[in-house]
This record gives C-alpha cells, sequence and structure tokens, in this order.
C-alpha cells in the first residue's frame, strides 16, 4: 500500500503523525498541487475529488478523506487507541475532532487560501473579505480548546487522541497567517508545548509549528 500527498505538507501531515503513533510504516508518493499534479486524470482516477491524502491499497482500492484513513488504520491496529476505546470515549473523540476540524482547522484554512500568494493556485478566485470573516473564528475556537484544556491534559480526555493532531496541525496553519495563541491561553500554550515533544510529531515535523 501507499499515501499519494506530501508526508509533510498539508493534511497528509495529520495520517504520517497518526501512522507514527502507531508505529505503521506506509511509503508517501508526493503530490505537487502547486503544479496542479492533483487534477491530472491519473490523480482524479484515484480521487475525483482532487484532494490529498488518498491511500492505494495493494489491490488498487483507493480510500481517501484524512479520518477515513485513520479508521482504515486504527482498525488495522487498534492500540494504541487514537479514536475511542469504547463506546462513550469513541463519540467524544469524534465530537471533539469536528469541533477542531470546523472550529479551527477550517477557518484558518480558509485563511490561507484567500488571503496568502501561493494559495492562489489552489483557488479559482481568492476572496479577501472571506479571510478576514474567518480571522476571529480562530481565535474563538483557541478560547475553546484553552477552556478545555483546562480541565484535562488532552482535547478528548486523559489520552492523546487524532483530535489532538488535528488542532496541532491546525495550529500550524495558524502560526502561517499571524494569528498567535492568545497570551490568556495558558493551558493552549501548554499543551502545544507537550504535543511538539511527542516523537511521533517530532518524526513527521521536526520542530513545534
Amino acid at each position: 500500500m501507499k499515501i499519494h500527498g506530501t508526508r509533510t505538507a498539508g493534511n497528509p501531515v495529520r495520517v504520517a503523525i497518526f501512522l507514527a503513533e502507531k508505529g505503521i510504516e506506509v511509503p508517501f508518493v508526493p503530490v505537487d498541487l502547486t503544479r496542479g499534479a492533483h487534477k491530472e486524470p491519473a490523480f482524479l482516477a484515484k480521487n475525483p475529488a482532487a484532494e490529498v491524502p488518498v491511500l492505494e491499497l495493494d489491490d488498487g482500492t483507493c480510500i481517501s478523506e484524512t479520518i477515513a484513513i485513520c479508521r482504515y488504520f486504527e482498525r488495522l491496529k487498534p492500540s494504541p487507541a487514537l479514536m475511542g476505546i469504547d463506546a462513550l470515549d469513541e463519540v467524544i473523540v469524534e465530537m471533539w475532532q469536528r469541533r477542531v476540524e470546523f472550529g479551527l482547522y477550517d477557518p484558518a484554512r480558509h485563511v490561507v487560501r484567500h488571503s496568502l500568494p501561493f494559495a492562489a493556485a489552489l483557488e479559482p478566485v481568492q476572496i479577501r473579505e472571506w479571510a478576514e470573516l474567518n480571522r476571529p473564528r480562530v481565535l474563538r475556537a483557541f478560547e475553546i480548546l484553552d477552556q478545555q484544556l483546562a480541565k484535562q491534559p488532552f482535547i478528548a480526555g486523559p489520552r492523546f487522541t487524532v483530535a489532538d493532531i488535528t488542532a496541532f496541525f491546525a495550529m500550524g496553519v495558524t502560526k502561517s497567517i499571524d494569528l498567535a495563541i492568545p497570551g490568556g491561553c495558558r493551558h493552549l500554550t501548554r499543551w502545544r508545548s507537550e504535543v511538539s515533544r511527542r516523537p511521533s510529531v517530532a518524526g513527521v515535523l521536526g520542530s513545534a509549528p
């Protein structure tokens, strides 16, 4: 099997950290999005949505969407559990994963794609007003996560999960648009520092975002 997507850029980073936590090795095949490699016929045959990452199994089956790919590996190797240990824990992890993805990552991504020059290759039209509307949403997400982390060491509870992976990755996106964690969010700052030192994160990114 192999994963189409650059291991150290974009959503493939999330899968790479997930795999590192599991101790699973899968080769990554880089995809140059800025040159439109994701829109070429060969790639579209694997994922008509023209997005990375894509997990291609040995029988040719292709699985796209980051969390779907993570779910596949969670089933292959349940321990350590990164998506919950029982029914209640699974839904709590899923709840926070979605809150982070839609509340923090999505607005940060909109700011990037609609304000940074390099992202013009990824959007038909950059709408700067949309970027500015999303900046306050990022700051609100920081506050929500700080409140959550005041009660427990990780976002979805006492254990590191896929929700932490998504949040840490999103922090790298916010850094690229000059949206720093507010000074008062000390719990979020503590969490980011601790997660940055995890071998899985350091092994993929080299340093904290």
